[in-house]
């Protein structure tokens, strides 16, 4: 599940911990319809818990889209095992993403940045 809201200039969308299969599948959509709608509002999104692998490729494949269109984006996870997998897996080419350990954290240097 994700909620979102606007916080200084911020989109901030949390993604809830255990979403269904389905609304795994439907994660990447909902991330991208969100920015979309937003845009070109920079974008913190916050993983809850231990984040299920369907939903740090969510943020992977949000971070390439933001990416491209030119839109800041940066993410929050408690989780350093979580923080661990998504600097991992993100591209050594191209912007890479800021992953920070606190969600105000985050949306502070989102706003300082943007």
């Amino acid at each position: 599940m994700v909620t979102h809201s606007l916080e200084h200039g911020v989109l901030v969308l949390i993604l809830d911990d255990g979403p269904g299969s389905q609304a795994q599948d439907d994660l990447p959509r909902r991330i991208s319809d969100l920015v979309h709608a937003h845009d070109p509002r920079p974008v913190v999104i916050i993983l809850g818990g231990d984040a299920p692998a369907a939903a740090t490729s969510a943020v992977l494949r949000a971070h390439r889209m933001c990416s491209d269109v030119g839109v800041l984006m940066s993410v929050a996870a408690h989780s350093a095992a979580v923080r661990r997998r998504l600097q991992a897996r993100t591209p050594a080419v191209g912007t890479s993403l800021v992953v920070h350990a606190r969600a105000d954290t985050a949306i502070a240097t989102a706003v300082t940045a943007a």
